[in-house]
């Protein structure tokens, strides 16, 4: 369990004042040009012992990350850094609570791992609805060229840096690094095939290091206090902390920083009060965002928050996102409108995903009220293994994954369903209709 003076996000909730002075009283900007004038090597070097990885989903080590990114400054090619602040996935609202109450972690953050991929220019691509969060950031940006914090000689270190805001247009598919490349170039958002890879061309053809909002504004800590203490936390390759936004069904929906690899069940019962009507009523947990399998209550009891520990059963940590849901869920209805979502939002330049995410949701829709077959259910397992891995991105993939938790865990739920539906009004009739070429 994390105690209160190794939390990074001191400001979380919004009790303290956002703005530069409430952050330098929380030690926000401490000494800031020690950690510049130390070098990029020395920073990537920490960053990469301190076990940190990515914390929009996919863990990759923003150490290594950065190490990818040329290491000379070719003419005409500056180095860009893009954070991306999209967070469009459904249940997840941690990056947005930093841009809001804590804008200068991530600014500082910026700041550094800008020096540290040789860019002298930084862009921040809020998400479209994030309106209040996105002019706190405008205006922290503000304070701190004001304060030489950013400028042509930020912080005194000689290194000239500078921070902009885009907002977005709020598609989902912008939380993709190409397509949030693709969006800020003026395009429409759509995922660029790879390689390519946004090291070697990425914002304006130039190379470019794409990081999340919560994996930058991290940064400055570990710097401050040493890799060692951030590898200290967790567990080795799911080190440090981790903000969870928990909601569903439980007493007090809440986000909150914790220790990686924290129990879920613990994670639930301390900071959200636990389940709604007592532990007894779970029936599933969707432990990072919509787009990862639900678990249901036997793998709870014991699963770890961290990446390895959830990949093991089957899941993922995801952004950290924890969907809690009681025995009141009708989870063939939630799948379908997670299902529906990503139909909505899938952008329509590959055919599997174009074309497979309305399958699924039609067919899932049919599992709701209980019109399918029972072979529909082994019918649309096939069809998510044919879209999986099978596209340019992963929001095929996301689309697929819940699907496959749900029949993994809970395919006597839908054949119950079925057979409920054919005793009241007999089997579907033969039109075709459970056929994935079904019209739209």
């Amino acid at each position: 369990m994390l105690r209160d003076d190794e939390r990074i996000f001191t400001n979380l909730y919004g009790l303290q004042d956002w703005k530069l002075s409430g952050a330098l009283k929380r030690g926000d900007w401490d000494d800031t040009k020690s950690i510049l004038v130390k070098g990029r090597e020395w920073i990537i070097e920490e960053i990469t012992q301190s076990g940190l990885r990515g914390r929009g989903g996919a863990g990759f080590s923003p150490g290594m990350k950065w190490s990818f990114m040329p290491k000379t400054v070719a003419p005409g090619r500056p180095h860009y850094l893009v954070i991306n602040g999209d967070e469009g996935e459904p249940g997840t609202c941690k990056d947005r609570e930093i841009i809001r109450h804590d804008p200068h972690k991530l600014i500082e953050g910026a700041l550094i791992a800008g020096l540290a991929i040789n860019a002298h220019v930084g862009y921040v691509y809020v998400r479209g609805e994030f309106h209040n969060e996105a002019n706190h950031l405008e205006h922290a940006i503000q304070e701190a060229r004001e304060r030489g914090f950013l400028g042509p000689n930020a912080c005194g270190s000689g290194w000239a840096f500078d921070l902009f805001v885009h907002r977005g247009g709020g598609a989902y598919i912008c939380g993709e690094e190409t397509a949030l490349l693709e969006s800020l170039e003026g395009r429409k958002g759509q995922p660029r095939l790879k390689p390519p890879f946004p090291a070697n061309a990425g914002l304006y053809g130039c190379p470019t290091t794409v990081n999340n909002v919560e994996t930058i504004a991290v940064v400055p800590e570990i710097l401050r206090r040493g890799a060692d203490w951030f590898a200290s936390l967790g567990r080795p390759k799911n080190t440090g902390t981790k903000i969870f936004c928990i909601s569903g069904h439980v007493n007090m929906p809440c986000t909150v920083e914790e220790e990686m690899s924290i129990p879920l069940k613990e994670l639930i019962e301390k900071h959200a009060g636990g389940v709604r009507g007592g532990w007894n009523n779970l029936k599933a947990v969707i432990p990072g965002g919509c787009s990862v399998p639900m678990i249901p209550k036997s793998l709870s009891e014991t699963v770890l928050m961290d990446f390895d520990s959830l990949r093991e059963a089957q899941s993922g940590l995801g952004t950290g996102a924890v969907i809690v849901m009681d025995k009141s869920t009708d989870l063939i209805a939630a799948i379908a409108r997670f299902s529906k979502f990503y139909k909505h939002e899938s952008c329509g330049q590959c055919s599997p995903c174009r074309e497979g995410t309305g399958w699924m949701w039609r067919i899932m829709e049919r599992f709701v009220t209980g019109e399918a077959r029972i072979e529909e259910i082994d019918l649309i397992e096939q069809i998510t293994k044919k879209i999986e891995g099978h596209t340019i991105c992963a929001l095929a993939d996301a689309a697929c994954w819940p699907i496959q938790g749900l029949i993994r865990h809970f395919r006597g739920d839908i054949e119950r369903r079925i057979i409920e539906n054919e005793l009241s009004v007999g089997p579907p009739q033969s039109d075709g209709a459970s056929h994935p070429n079904e019209a739209a």
